[in-house]
């Protein structure tokens, strides 16, 4: 598996976020989404296959994620 370089796209932080320092912030690339501690932005970020993220999306929104 190859590295991305990720220096130079775009994060982006949920409009839900309270602001409180604990967000996850995310990153939409052409076949990926890269996400990362927003409160380490130089940390390690995980990156997830485009489908796998709009499976998980989707489980969130239609509230099937058990708590």
């Amino acid at each position: 598996m190859h590295e991305l370089d990720l220096t130079s796209v775009k994060w982006r932080k949920s409009t839900y976020s309270s602001g409180n320092g604990q967000c996850v912030e995310a990153a939409f690339l052409r076949e990926a989404v890269a996400t990362r501690d927003s409160k380490n932005p130089q940390g390690p970020a995980l990156v997830f296959p485009a489908e796998g993220w709009l499976a998980f999306v989707s489980v969130i929104k239609e509230g099937q994620f058990p708590d």
